[in-house]
């Protein structure tokens, strides 16, 4: 979808599919907006999550934040403001830690047509905290949650499309994958319809299965009021969450090619396969 097609939003409803298509979106594009439309009625926010210290990728990121390293000829967390854009997310609130001051440089070199803003934290909070601190950026409507530090094939266009169908009692819609290591995920089983019956964070062995947490939720304001629920310390959204969250998460599986790009080995297989300078 290019540009002029990321502003339908606010009076889609009102227009006909014939006008849709007469301005340059296919079948396909308008189906997907009216969706949004109908659905996702309000702004539609999103937080990343990228202020890590890529620890795991040192030394690279001794110099600089795992969020500015390069995929594809532009940084990963380019790939994800525009691909947010591209499903018609309004605003972006990017939260910074590690060698905040280049990020925050960067962001300010981009000319995006929707809303980017950061928080930054003097010390990490964990994912889980980022989250609980910034509810009210939320607010009573539906939100996105990514980890910036993974590169994926798939549309968010899917994913949100899972979340319209979710079952009433689902919370939070997941994306998953299968991972030929499965002691580095967190690791999801789920019953017929699914929805999420099991969750272990990087397990130890094969038994629990391959089905993979891809880190990509989209969540509704229910899960605020979960997470208040949570008596145990509450840090990690992984760890500390998501094993609470057992019938209440519906998943979104991808065949398609995604990669953590948290360790060397991972970066540089990201960069073959998106092309360093592409």
């Amino acid at each position: 979808m290019n540009q002029k097609n990321l502003h339908y939003s606010l009076d889609l409803w009102q227009i006909s599919a014939e006008h849709l298509m007469n301005q340059g979106l296919n079948h396909k594009e308008w189906s997907f907006a009216i969706i949004i439309k109908s659905v996702f009625d309000e702004t539609l926010k999103a937080l990343l999550l990228a202020a890590g210290h890529g620890v795991r990728l040192r030394p690279i990121t001794l110099q600089m934040p795992k969020c500015l390293v390069n995929i594809g000829g532009q940084p990963i967390i380019y790939h994800w403001i525009k691909e947010l854009e591209r499903v018609n997310c309004e605003e972006i609130l990017i939260n910074l830690h590690a060698h905040s001051s280049q990020v925050t440089t960067y962001l300010q070199s981009l000319r995006e047509s929707l809303q980017i803003s950061t928080c930054y934290e003097p010390e990490l909070l964990g994912t889980a905290l980022t989250l609980i601190h910034n509810k009210d950026y939320f607010g009573k409507e539906d939100g996105i949650l990514i980890h910036a530090d993974n590169m994926m094939e798939e549309g968010l266009d899917v994913l949100l499309k899972a979340h319209s169908t979710r079952p009433k009692n689902c919370i939070l819609t997941m994306l998953t994958f299968t991972t030929s290591d499965p002691s580095s995920c967190g690791i999801v089983k789920t019953n017929k319809n699914g929805i999420m019956i099991d969750f272990t964070e990087k397990p130890k062995g094969t038994s629990f299965g391959n089905m993979a947490n891809a880190a990509v939720y989209i969540f509704d304001s229910r899960l605020f009021d979960e997470i208040s629920n949570i008596k145990t310390e509450i840090k990690d959204f992984s760890k500390d969450v998501l094993p609470n969250l057992l019938g209440k998460v519906f998943t979104c599986h991808t065949d398609k090619l995604l990669i953590d790009i948290g360790t060397p080995k991972n970066l540089a297989y990201a960069q073959q396969q998106w092309g360093k300078n592409a």
